[in-house]
């Protein structure tokens, strides 16, 4: 979604719980089916919560692969730039359902909708990632991987949970680097970066763990909003359960949940990119 604290309709949120039961039906390896969600809002994480980054290669330019939360299942996307540089939004490749109607990703994981291949709300916020993995290259494999993503971003017109999601557009993306990615992409996105960086930094075995590691995260209570709410870490119109740590201020459609120690935490961390 473009706004990630923000209201969403209660079409929207009945739309989400009813995706939760319909998404069992897109069941692959026994994986959970992922995608980009971008249609509703994301979760605010708690500060100094940050997901470590992993790096292979050498060069002075780089595509960092990224997965990040949101309200359901995450997004995942790669950024790239130079070494020492802020990367801007016209740094990141994506695919994910076009602009910020939550009907939009409804409709599909049922047929392919309209798509847009950039910069998302929460990209560049460390806040939001769940997994990175950093690849170093030299100038001339970053031109030529950049000129790929630019004609894939022209040709991929269309988003599908069981087609095409942010993890085969990603997938696509790093085998023309020459790496290896994850045998399904109908897995959490924080999933296929983690198994995506392991197998590709000496960690064979990786690929025989994607179908565990996905049913584990699945269990995850800070997965997604919604496994949040199941488990007590937010709840409507109060205080997270018990006072104990917990993200920050949340809002999930109309519904505000404040924390203020934590409140406090997060609004000295930086959002560094």
């Amino acid at each position: 979604m473009r706004q990630k604290l923000t209201r969403v309709s209660g079409w929207a949120g009945l739309a989400s719980l009813w995706i939760a039961v319909v998404a069992m039906g897109f069941l692959g390896l026994g994986l959970l089916t992922a995608s980009a969600q971008t249609s509703s809002p994301q979760i605010v994480r708690s500060a100094g919560n940050k997901a470590p980054v992993v790096t292979s290669g050498a060069g002075q330019y780089y595509f960092e692969f990224r997965s990040r939360q949101a309200w359901d299942y995450g997004h995942t996307f790669v950024v790239f730039g130079r070494v020492g540089e802020a990367p801007s939004k016209n740094n990141v490749a994506g695919l994910s359902p076009k602009g910020d109607d939550p009907s939009m990703w409804v409709m599909g994981h049922y047929v392919p909708v309209p798509s847009d291949t950039g910069w998302t709300d929460g990209d560049l916020e460390d806040r939001y990632i769940t997994a990175r993995y950093r690849v170093l290259v030299s100038k001339e494999q970053y031109d030529r991987t950049v000129a790929y993503i630019r004609q894939l971003q022209a040709k991929s017109t269309t988003w599908s949970v069981e087609m095409y999601n942010c993890n085969a557009f990603v997938a696509d993306i790093a085998k023309f680097m020459g790496l290896k990615a994850p045998s399904s992409t109908w897995i959490y996105p924080k999933v296929f970066v983690s198994n995506m960086r392991k197998i590709n930094t000496g960690h064979p075995e990786a690929a025989d763990e994607l179908v565990s590691e996905n049913v584990k995260e699945m269990s995850n209570p800070s997965r997604d909003g919604r496994a949040m709410i199941s488990a007590g870490l937010i709840r409507p119109d109060s205080a997270p359960k018990g006072g104990s740590a917990s993200p920050p201020h949340v809002t999930i459609g109309a519904v505000r949940v404040t924390n203020r120690a934590a409140n406090s935490a997060a609004a000295s961390e930086p959002h560094t990119p």
